[in-house]
């Protein structure tokens, strides 16, 4: 498909323009109040586009409408964590009605009682884990405002979560773009990776405590 011959869509058409940005931003903040959101699909797609049109790939014209790299991943970054402190203070003051909340979730409560206890005991690093388990993310902010941990010590470990899965998303995207170009099965490549990802997360996080650690 030539995507400058206006016969179909390419990924460099669907993510040209700042409204990508908007896009991203918007979809991240708020995946933690609902998961199904394709955050992460959005974020390596439009880092696969940029990437390749950087590089110089086909699409020259699409090039001053294209995302650029680092503004992704701190809009990405940002959100994700402004995301984050939104569900905490939300649950913090919301007593009752954050219960009622997620008791008409089916995969938040699922999630809730995979996640919650392991959690619980498991330390910060499991906060950056659980920021790319399904549903993940919401559990351990909205778990940490309602059980009233305080904000100092979930925030530097919201914001670590928040770099490492920003820079996780677009560096697939990233390398994706280079090998693959800005196409479909260069969009495809790193979202599986991304589901993968937390694929092994969801399995870390849900390993009991003292089970041993998969052979490497």
């Amino acid at each position: 498909m030539n995507v400058l011959d206006g016969t179909g869509w390419s990924l460099q058409s669907l993510t040209a323009g700042p409204w990508i940005y908007a896009a991203v931003t918007t979809s991240i903040l708020l995946d933690v109040f609902l998961p199904v959101l394709p955050s992460g699909i959005l974020v390596v797609t439009a880092a696969t586009a940029a990437s390749a049109t950087a590089a110089g790939a086909e699409a020259a014209a699409y090039a001053p409408y294209a995302p650029a790299l680092l503004p992704l991943l701190l809009c990405a970054a940002t959100a994700s964590m402004l995301g984050d402190l939104a569900a905490y203070h939300l649950a913090r003051r919301g007593g009752t009605r954050f219960g009622h909340a997620v008791a008409r979730s089916r995969r938040l409560t699922a999630a809730q009682e995979r996640l919650g206890e392991t959690l619980a005991r498991g330390g910060g690093l499991l906060v950056v884990l659980a920021r790319f388990a399904p549903a993940g993310r919401s559990v351990v902010s909205l778990g940490a405002g309602a059980t009233g941990r305080r904000l100092r010590d979930f925030l530097p470990w919201s914001a670590l979560a928040a770099a490492v899965w920003a820079t996780y998303g677009v560096g697939l995207g990233w390398l994706s773009g280079r090998w693959l170009g800005a196409t479909w099965l260069g969009a495809c490549v790193p979202v599986l990776a991304l589901f993968l990802a937390g694929s092994l997360a969801a399995y870390v996080i849900r390993r009991p405590a003292g089970a041993p650690a998969p052979a490497s």
